[in-house]
């Protein structure tokens, strides 16, 4: 065996830091330093590390400086109004930093269940503090408009004259036509004309002097034979009979169909209307190059007629022609005199109405049907 000299001990063997562990090292130390800054920025100072591992937390108590505390849900009486007069608490606003997740929030609890009632949104202090909604509950309440004019008494409206389509602009009595039609006094026919010339019966007068004079029944009634009670114009001939207008004839007959002459008319007319005859009716009557033609019964009421302009002929006024049909357009015209005479109508010129050369003043007065005497459905030869 060789003696060896003795060795030098043997240092301890070291094994140097590797970079694996070197990196491990350094990140053990950033995560405790995130874990560190992390609980420093909360501004909650207290630790509370159940908050971290519990799986329901229940919020502190303590409110910090700038942290809102959460207000309970409201309880809402059934059928019960929300009184706003006051302004409503805000809502909690959570304050969450940027990074990081809020120990108060569990995002398996439910949200709070608030009343169904619009709440105004948080403003800003330089924004106007909204209107109390209770305010909207009511209807407001609008005054009603006062009329800027007070209404006049209202007037009666004459339609326009009816355009009859054989009536020319230069028709002699298209004048009188015009203001009957308008009134509806007289009417024409469905296609639109007025027949001038057609002579008139007994029931059409009859109508045409119900609606020209609207006078009132009187108490003298009859029964014509041959009227049937469902004739269209039955109601016109009772009121022309017993307003004294119109007779009937012998037998109780009326002839509502049969053609009026222009003595007929006039002498109804004047009947109707009271008129008092001249003092010397055949004197006046004399103008009349015709006037022997006049039949005896209506002497003094033609007269009469005359004497307050009611008598028009066409185309010669001096021609009178007393038993000739009356025609619609000669009708029109007596009838329109008729009614400026009881001061209804204003008077239209014309040269086919006769005026009396004698210098006559006659005031007509209308009687009323109270004082009326009976009529008698027996007139000896006059209609």
């Amino acid at each position: 065996m060789t003696n060896r000299p003795p060795s030098e001990p043997e240092s301890s063997q070291r094994t140097a830091v590797g970079f694996d562990e070197f990196i491990a090292i350094l990140v053990a130390f950033a995560t405790i330093g995130a874990i560190l800054f992390w609980s420093f920025s909360r501004r909650d100072s207290s630790w509370n590390l159940n908050g971290l591992f519990s799986p329901d937390p229940k919020p502190s108590n303590s409110i910090q400086p700038n942290q809102v505390q959460p207000s309970s849900t409201p309880k809402v009486e059934p059928n019960a109004i929300p009184n706003f007069k006051t302004s409503p608490s805000p809502l909690p606003k959570a304050s969450v930093e940027p990074n990081t997740t809020s120990s108060l929030i569990d995002d398996t609890t439910p949200p709070p269940i608030f009343p169904s009632i619009n709440v105004a949104p948080t403003q800003s202090p330089q924004v106007k503090t909204p209107v109390s909604p209770s305010e909207n509950l009511e209807p407001p309440v609008i005054a009603a408009a006062l009329p800027l004019v007070t209404p006049a008494e209202k007037k009666s409206t004459i339609p326009p004259p009816i355009a009859f389509n054989d009536v020319p602009d230069n028709f002699w009595s298209r004048s009188f036509i015009n203001v009957l039609s308008s009134r509806g006094i007289l009417k024409g026919f469905p296609d639109y004309s007025f027949r001038p010339n057609q002579p008139v019966n007994r029931a059409e007068f009859a109508a045409i002097l119900q609606k020209a004079f609207d006078q009132e029944l009187g108490k003298t009634t009859t029964i014509f034979r041959d009227v049937p009670v469902r004739f269209w114009a039955n109601p016109a001939i009772d009121q022309a009979f017993s307003t004294g207008f119109l007779k009937g004839y012998p037998n109780k007959t009326f002839k509502p169909q049969q053609k009026i002459s222009r003595a007929q008319v006039l002498v109804a007319l004047a009947s109707g209307l009271n008129l008092k005859a001249p003092a010397s009716p055949n004197q006046l009557l004399s103008d009349y190059k015709d006037a022997k033609n006049i039949p005896q019964y209506a002497v003094s009421k033609i007269a009469a007629a005359t004497a307050n302009s009611l008598v028009v002929n066409y185309p010669d006024p001096q021609i009178l022609a007393p038993n000739r049909e009356a025609s619609r357009a000669e009708v029109a015209v007596m009838i329109h005199q008729a009614l400026v005479h009881l001061g209804k109508l204003e008077a239209i010129p014309s040269p086919s109405i006769v005026r009396s050369s004698q210098n006559i003043s006659i005031r007509a007065t209308s009687r009323t049907l109270k004082d009326k005497p009976k009529v008698s459905v027996f007139a000896e030869n006059s209609p």
